[in-house]
Order: C-alpha cells, then sequence, then structure tokens
C-alpha cells in the first residue's frame, strides 16, 4: 500500500511541553524541533515518528498558562476537554510494536485495546488513548478508506 500523502498540519495547544515530551517519546516519537519557551515567547515543539510509511508529525504550542490566552480558545474555560469530537488518528506499519510500547509504558491512558476490525470490505487493527491533555489518539494499520 502506498504512504498516505497530506498536506494536513496538527498543532495541539497545551499548558505543559515537558508533559508532552514525557508522554509521546514513550510512544516512539522523537524532538525534531524544540524552540524554548521563555518570558516573551510561548514553546513550539515538534514530535516524529518514522516507520516504513513515512513520518507522523505533530506539533505543540504553549507550555504554560499564558496558552490559554490564545485568541480563539481563550474564549472557553480551562478547563474544556481538548479534542472533544475529535480523533486524531496516526497511520503506522508495525501496530504491534506501538502498541507494546503503549501497554508497557502507558497502559492507563489506553481506553480501547488492540483489536481486529472488519468493515466495508476492509480488515485492520487498531487501538485507542487518552494524552494527558485529553487528546483522543486512534493507532492503526494503513488501509484504502477511499476503496471499498
Amino acid at each position: 500500500m502506498k504512504p498516505i500523502k497530506n498536506n494536513l498540519i496538527i498543532e495541539l495547544h497545551v499548558p505543559d511541553l515537558e508533559i508532552v515530551k514525557n508522554f509521546y517519546s514513550k510512544l516512539g516519537f522523537k524532538i525534531s524541533m524544540d524552540d524554548k519557551l521563555n518570558e516573551k515567547n510561548l514553546g513550539y515543539l515538534t514530535m516524529t515518528r518514522e516507520d516504513g510509511l513515512g513520518n507522523t508529525m505533530l506539533n505543540f504550542y504553549g507550555g504554560d498558562e499564558r496558552v490559554y490566552d490564545q485568541s480563539f480558545f481563550k474564549q472557553f474555560p480551562k478547563d474544556t476537554k481538548c479534542g472533544y469530537a475529535t480523533e486524531i488518528t496516526i497511520v503506522t506499519d508495525n501496530i504491534e510494536s506501538i502498541y507494546k510500547l503503549a501497554s508497557d509504558n502507558l497502559k492507563d491512558n489506553i481506553v480501547r485495546e488492540l483489536k481486529e476490525l472488519e468493515d466495508h470490505g476492509h480488515i485492520w487493527k487498531d487501538f485507542r488513548m487518552v494524552d494527558p491533555f485529553g487528546f483522543y489518539l486512534r493507532f492503526t494499520e494503513l488501509i484504502d478508506w477511499g476503496q471499498k
């Protein structure tokens, strides 16, 4: 199956970049850019995970309480659940190894165990997690969603 070509960039606004680094590194993500937080600017962090399908890149903005003053998000209460009604799908060619990392290091964050699914003529495996800020993550094998 061909790698996914996509121009979508995910940027997650979070109040603590150290928590992000700790959580996502346990899933095999590595820091590819770290614009340090300082008194003048908020931080910006990019973490990347590589496998046979290419790179998965997640971008994080913020790093402290000032993230809540962002022009759009400041209209919501600080305790609003991040990622409500949003699923971040991370496609991989090695679902079992990512699941092992998750179950060994982040078991409490798994909300649906690894299982085989079948729908619309496709069979694949996936599992679901929630990160420390409430973002809902789906790790899945690549299927051609456009084909039956």
